[in-house]
């Protein structure tokens, strides 16, 4: 689900999400490309400015990892995240549904958050592991040349501003 809170001590990661968190729809939300939803804690700021008013402790975004030092400008997809005794590979950035739009109090945040281009991102479970909140992330470069997580994101942007351009001709 969207809410979380921090867990003390460490955590399994499986599959398909970590302990102690299922995927709610997965017609719609998880699978193995989405197992684990990773947020950098440095974007809360810019979300705290927009909505002062808003309790926003980590998990706010439905992340299960709330990190420090990655970001949708430099993380790549493809790319081999290391961490504790788990591996993972990214997958894609977020392209949140309305519930974002529930937790914030408004419809417009799930435009508001693509447009800010701070998405966050999933990640695939290449082996299981043990994690614990803390630990370093090693992050190995993978697909040669493939896009950012952020440029994902643009090119989405694009494509949608191009296409409603063409429906209003």
């Amino acid at each position: 689900g969207i809410r979380k809170r921090p867990v003390i001590g460490s955590v399994i990661v499986r599959k398909l999400n970590l302990d102690g968190d299922q995927q709610a729809d997965l017609t719609v939300h998880g699978g193995e490309d989405k197992a684990v939803y990773v947020y950098p804690s440095e974007n809360y700021p810019f979300w705290k400015n927009k909505f002062p008013d808003l309790d926003m402790p980590c998990g706010t975004f439905g992340e299960n990892l709330t990190t420090e030092g990655l970001f949708e400008d430099s993380i790549h997809i493809g790319d081999l995240l290391i961490v504790g005794s788990a591996e993972f590979t990214v997958t894609q950035p977020r392209f949140p549904c309305y519930k974002l739009g529930m937790r914030f109090g408004t419809n417009k945040m799930v435009k508001l958050f693509l447009e800010s281009l701070r998405s966050g991102f999933y990640l695939k479970v290449l082996k299981e592991g043990r994690i614990k909140a803390g630990m370093e992330i090693r992050v190995v470069s993978g697909i040669e040349n493939s896009e950012t997580v952020e440029s994902v994101v643009r090119t989405f942007l694009e494509n949608e501003k191009a296409a409603s351009r063409l429906q209003r001709k």
